[in-house]
């Protein structure tokens, strides 16, 4: 008879997959804690963000970014595991881009980190495709009518971000304030780059 509480939590499930591979000797010594690291330390939004406000404020690694954006993300450092195959979607003030997953939650790590619970989500994966505007203004983002909406599917082949337009009045900002202005929600296309 087998009950919830007979069931190792996932801690201890996952150490004793990580002992039996290691002890197969299909996973070399420290290869589990290099991952970990990667994606808590170095997986981060904020690389992004750095990637859109050099579009912003750089017309020539702009246009690197559109026609290749794996190769100009690793310009700036962010590349590697699910970074293979990104291609950057410029916002226009008539259209607004967002990105989905709906077979599981693929993004471009390296510079968008790991997906959030909600882009995960079944809902989310399920209803953005087919009533966008309204699943946005649902998430609190209310587009004017007259702003087309353009839904992508990120896949394992290929990796979406959105570089949002760049907010009115922040002509002479630093890179530092104009990348506080991009979250990773507007890089996924779910929000915009505002000021508060």
């Amino acid at each position: 008879m087998s009950s919830s509480s007979n069931i190792a939590s996932a801690k201890a499930r996952t150490e004793a997959l990580q002992g039996a591979l290691a002890d197969k000797g299909l996973i070399p010594e420290g290869a589990v804690e290099a991952v970990i690291h990667t994606a808590t330390e170095e997986w981060d939004p904020k690389n992004g963000a750095r990637v859109v406000v050099r579009a912003w404020v750089d017309a020539e690694f702009k246009k690197r970014l559109l026609e290749d954006a794996t190769s100009a993300c690793a310009e700036l450092g962010y590349e590697g595991i699910q970074g293979e195959y990104i291609v950057a979607l410029e916002d226009e003030p008539e259209r607004h881009n967002v990105i989905v997953c709906t077979q599981c939650s693929c993004t471009a790590w390296p510079v968008l980190g790991l997906p959030p619970d909600w882009y995960k989500s079944p809902e989310y994966r399920a209803r953005v495709a087919r009533e966008p505007r309204k699943v946005l203004k649902e998430m609190g983002l209310d587009l004017a009518k007259n702003i087309a909406i353009r839904v992508w599917e990120t896949s394992a082949e290929t990796r979406y971000m959105v570089i949002p337009c760049r907010p009115e009045g922040t002509e002479g900002w630093s890179e530092d304030e104009l990348a506080s202005l991009v979250t990773r929600e507007a890089l996924i296309g779910i929000a915009l780059a505002n000021p508060a």
